[in-house]
């Protein structure tokens, strides 16, 4: 582990891979609709960040485990947090899906 490590955002290939383990975890993407529309990753659902906030906007039990992406990480990381205050106790930012190596759908 090197000396600036702790600036490196999280890696979405390990996220997705770790939400692919996890049985009735939710694929999280909350980055606009347009955005999602564009290429995403595939099982996920689009739940954007500005829309999030009630109950019908997460299509999950308090305690299902989301992993959250958005473009770069950013929005994906205000959503956990907003999640967190909302009670999701599970969720988690896997990162931007710029970062994303595996194949998209549109």
């Amino acid at each position: 582990m090197g000396f600036l490590d702790f600036l490196k955002g999280p890696d979405i290939n390990q996220g997705v891979a770790e939400y692919d383990a996890v049985p009735g975890a939710v694929l999280l993407d909350v980055r606009t609709p347009q955005e999602y529309r564009e290429g995403h990753i595939p099982g996920s659902i689009n739940a954007p960040l500005q829309s999030l906030g009630g109950e019908e906007s997460v299509p999950a039990g308090k305690d299902t485990p989301l992993f959250v992406y958005c473009h770069s990480g950013a929005r994906s990381r205000q959503a956990v947090e907003l999640l967190a205050q909302m009670g999701y106790v599970n969720a988690k930012n896997i990162g931007g899906i710029a970062a994303y190596a595996g194949e998209v759908e549109r």
